[in-house]
């Protein structure tokens, strides 16, 4: 597998080793070991979540704080999408900066987003299948969110001049400024 570190280091680009013919392909698409290697120090998933959406759809920009934060390996199994973490750490030198990534069946990429950072996309085919390994289960008490369009983190989201599709939860998301974040 390729790492590759982001403009945000803690944030990963992941390239699995595709083996590919006639038949179709096989990929191992996590190991314990590797991605423990990769990060430089252990993970422990404990939740698989999926979704599909459809195109236009905007999830995001979300995640966990303390005592439950989450960590999330993250990759498109059919379609693509627009992949986005920002950093929500006030202590860091990049707080509110953002990196963003195509994810897709076709480039098979994933993108490791570790706690202290938010996560959104934008489906950007007909429909994708998006699937995330958390290391953190969901606690509602602890869930923060700031606006996917904030002109503050200024996100080049790819809708072409379309509107986004928007759940009501990530409409009535906060500013950064507003947001309740990482020390």
């Amino acid at each position: 597998m390729k790492v590759t570190a982001t403009a945000l280091p803690e944030v990963l680009l992941i390239e699995p080793q595709v083996f590919g013919d006639a038949r179709g392909f096989f990929m191992e698409s996590w190991n314990e070991a590797r991605f423990n290697a990769a990060v430089g120090h252990d993970v422990h998933f404990v939740q698989d979540n999926h979704s599909r959406s459809a195109k236009g759809v905007l999830r995001g920009l979300h995640y966990q704080l303390a005592p439950h934060a989450q960590g999330k390996l993250v990759r498109c199994v059919s379609g693509a999408v627009f992949d986005v973490a920002v950093d929500m750490r006030r202590s860091s030198p990049r707080f509110g900066r953002w990196v963003g990534f195509e994810l897709s069946a076709e480039n098979q990429r994933q993108m490791w987003i570790p706690p202290g950072f938010a996560h959104g996309f934008v489906v950007i085919s007909d429909t994708a299948d998006f699937l995330y390994k958390t290391s953190g289960r969901y606690a509602p008490e602890c869930e923060g969110a700031v606006r996917w369009d904030d002109p503050t983190l200024g996100v080049a989201w790819p809708l072409g001049g379309e509107a986004a599709k928007l759940s009501a939860k990530d409409v009535a998301a906060p500013l950064l400024s507003d947001a309740k974040t990482f020390d």
